[in-house]
């Protein structure tokens, strides 16, 4: 056995996410992919578009073997919150040998020489004073990192699959992890193109081909059932994140995961005029914070978040679905937390348990409204994994 943990939202699993898992057979030799897959809601402050129990039945009727839940807050978290929840469980299970990312230049020695340079840069004192100045997080490390390293270390940071190789690889650090890193090159488009690319679109095309009603069958394995009815717009949530947002106190809006420096006061001020999203997210926005920084806590705001979530890691492992290599996996691991299908029964195995527990099951009963036909709450706690042979 030559185990691989893979981290993605496979937002939909499209031909790109299929040609990874095979190269990292191919190139690497594993024989068994474990992934940590983002739940109902994914790093770009967005509702998934199909529900994690779908995208976790595509994922291992192509190439996956088990396919564990990333929990919502470090889902919705920074690149680095995201990461180091995913390191966290890949790490837990104890018998992942490697991990395998997508990236843009492919070549783990200049990602991980990157990394030294984020680290080296998040400590300077450039960094602290572009930040002052009101620049935001990626734009004061990249001129912090601009006067100090080569163009290779500059070129590796512009674009987004090796941004968040080199949280991977400082999580693994962190960690003190046994993991290996591996990257594969990413083909095709580029991460959130409008442009396709063969058998290749990203997967942020392929959401919009999807609301728009257009043909994607061309850039995805197999068409869910029901594709073009049940999915979820985060669109349908327009309303209940506003009335969440205006029911709440500033003093309340800033418990929320990255809120810092009177942010809350700005989403107090612009809940309160905001008739919807795009004009919310824009009265929101400034010089220090990406628009997908103010989806994101927006996002945790509605579901109800906190900063007090993401101080320590993940309290469990928990199985969205898995086939018959993915018992061999479970069979090889000695987990350092406690595994299980059931989210009902992981809610039991402590108060941090319980606590995320009751996280997920109100995200997921949220997710439900996202849907033209909704849904009834409990399905997190009532839904059976994907289980195939």
């Amino acid at each position: 056995m030559k185990i691989c943990g893979i981290v993605a939202e496979y937002n939909p699993f499209h031909n790109g996410h299929k040609y990874h898992i095979e190269k990292t057979k191919e190139l690497y030799g594993a024989t068994h992919i474990a992934v940590v897959m983002s739940g109902n809601f994914t790093q770009r402050g967005d509702a998934a578009i199909f529900d994690k129990f779908k995208r976790a039945e595509t994922a291992l009727k192509y190439g996956a073997d088990l396919v564990i839940e990333l929990p919502v807050a470090y889902a919705l978290g920074s690149a680095e919150q995201f990461a180091s929840g995913a390191v966290s469980l890949l790490n837990s299970l104890g018998c992942v040998e490697m991990i395998s990312f997508g990236s843009e230049c492919g070549d783990v020695s200049l990602l991980e020489e990157t990394a030294g340079a984020v680290i080296y840069a998040q400590q300077h004192d450039d960094f602290f004073a572009y930040m002052k100045a009101g620049d935001s997080y990626p734009v004061a490390l990249q001129k912090t990192i601009e006067k100090y390293y080569e163009e290779d270390i500059i070129d590796a940071l512009t674009s987004p699959n090796n941004t968040l190789a080199v949280e991977y690889l400082k999580a693994l650090s962190e960690y003190g992890s046994s993991i290996k890193p591996v990257t594969i090159k990413r083909v095709g488009t580029q991460h959130d193109s409008g442009k396709t690319s063969g058998y290749y679109a990203s997967a942020a095309q392929i959401r919009r081909s999807i609301i728009a009603g257009e043909d994607i069958s061309a850039f995805v394995p197999e068409l869910p059932d029901s594709f073009d009815t049940d999915y979820a717009d985060i669109r349908n949530l327009e309303t209940a994140i506003l009335a969440k947002l205006r029911t709440m106190t500033p003093e309340e809006l800033e418990k929320a995961p990255n809120v810092l420096m009177g942010l809350e006061n700005r989403i107090y001020k612009a809940a309160r005029v905001s008739t919807n999203l795009a004009e919310l997210y824009m009265l929101i926005k400034t010089k220090r914070y990406t628009m997908s920084r103010i989806r994101r806590i927006i996002m945790s705001e509605f579901i109800g978040i906190k900063k007090s979530d993401l101080k320590s890691p993940p309290p469990y492992v928990h199985i969205l679905g898995m086939n018959g290599k993915g018992k061999e996996i479970l069979s090889a691991a000695e987990c350092s937390l406690p595994v299980d299908t059931s989210l009902r029964a992981l809610s039991e195995m402590g108060t941090k348990a319980a606590h995320s527990a009751a996280l997920e099951a109100r995200a997921g009963d949220l997710y439900g409204l996202a849907f033209r036909k909704k849904r009834v709450c409990g399905l997190d706690y009532t839904s059976k994994p994907v289980i195939m042979n």
